[in-house]
């Protein structure tokens, strides 16, 4: 291949995975405008066309089909030869590329953050918000956090602890409100979950099947503020009550767990000290807020 092919294979490949240019333009970050022009360039580099391109989106011709192997195979070359070299760094300098949710960042991650920053002056910490798996192998990110019930991935996890959730409403909602409830919470509202997220069944096996759903978002700092404001009950990782005392578990309901938090990296980024000293660094922090994130289900 010439060099610009290499330049240009990017762009194919995102739109052969995403099926459009707006999504594999969000996948490398870029404009959709750029990815159009540079897949329209590596076109007229082959003499082919490598899409068909409808209201449905981009779908690959027959050329563009014999073409994604040898990419993904050229891809697989250069992400490997990326890891062997990055795993041979010995310093403590760099950048991490560290993508989490967006409910674990702000006020559980972030002092974390900010303590490993005075600890090692020397890393960077590019970070991506995020309740999407992102791909390790992809080289889409360093290091990632996710809460999951289990990883299948291909990659390095170290295993940390359950999270506890629990029924949170403010205090106003449990004493005005809450008293007034029919058989099985009906007259009361839920903040609940967009499809995303959702157990199609959660309702109907809540404590309170007969509320009303008033609000759905699959923001967790939507529900906090919904909440905050008395618009009704949530399910809540129960470390929020230690950061908005104003949230209380709803009484006569139980805490339960969850899921578990995992810290995942790519096996050959293991040797490499910035990244170990992170996640070495992020595991102990989070061990820390055990007792927080497990509440009265916590054991040492």
């Amino acid at each position: 291949m010439r060099s610009i092919d290499w330049e240009m294979m990017p762009f194919f490949l995102a739109v052969a995975r995403k099926g459009s240019l707006r999504a594999g333009a969000e996948m490398l970050n870029a404009n959709h405008v750029t990815v159009n022009r540079n897949i329209k360039v590596l076109e007229a580099s082959y003499g082919v066309q490598l899409f068909t391109r409808s209201r449905r989106g981009f779908e690959l011709t027959e050329a563009g089909e014999a073409l994604l192997p040898m990419a993904e195979e050229a891809e697989q070359v250069f992400l490997g030869a990326r890891r062997r070299v990055e795993g041979l760094d010995r310093t403590e300098t760099g950048t991490i590329k560290f993508s989490l949710p967006p409910a674990m960042a702000l006020d559980v991650v972030a002092p974390i953050l900010a303590r490993f920053h005075q600890a090692y002056p020397g890393i960077d910490v590019e970070l991506r918000l995020t309740d999407a798996h992102e791909d390790i192998n992809q080289a889409e990110t360093d290091v990632s956090l996710r809460a999951a019930y289990e990883v299948t991935d291909d990659v390095t996890a170290r295993k940390l602890y359950p999270m506890a959730i629990g029924i949170y409403a403010n205090q106003q909602y449990i004493d005005e409100v809450l008293p007034t409830a029919g058989p099985e919470g009906a007259g009361l509202s839920w903040v609940g979950w967009t499809k995303s997220r959702e157990n199609p069944a959660w309702l109907k096996q809540s404590r309170f099947p007969a509320a009303d759903i008033r609000y759905s978002s699959s923001e967790t700092y939507m529900h906090i503020s919904l909440l905050r404001q008395g618009c009704g009950m949530s399910f809540l990782p129960v470390v929020f009550e230690h950061i908005f005392p104003d949230l209380r578990q709803v009484p006569n309901t139980e805490i339960e767990f969850d899921r578990t938090l995992f810290i995942l990296l790519h096996s050959e980024l293991r040797r490499t000290v910035r990244v170990r000293r992170f996640v070495d660094f992020l595991a102990d922090g989070l061990g820390e807020l055990k007792p927080k994130m497990q509440g009265a289900l916590y054991q040492k």
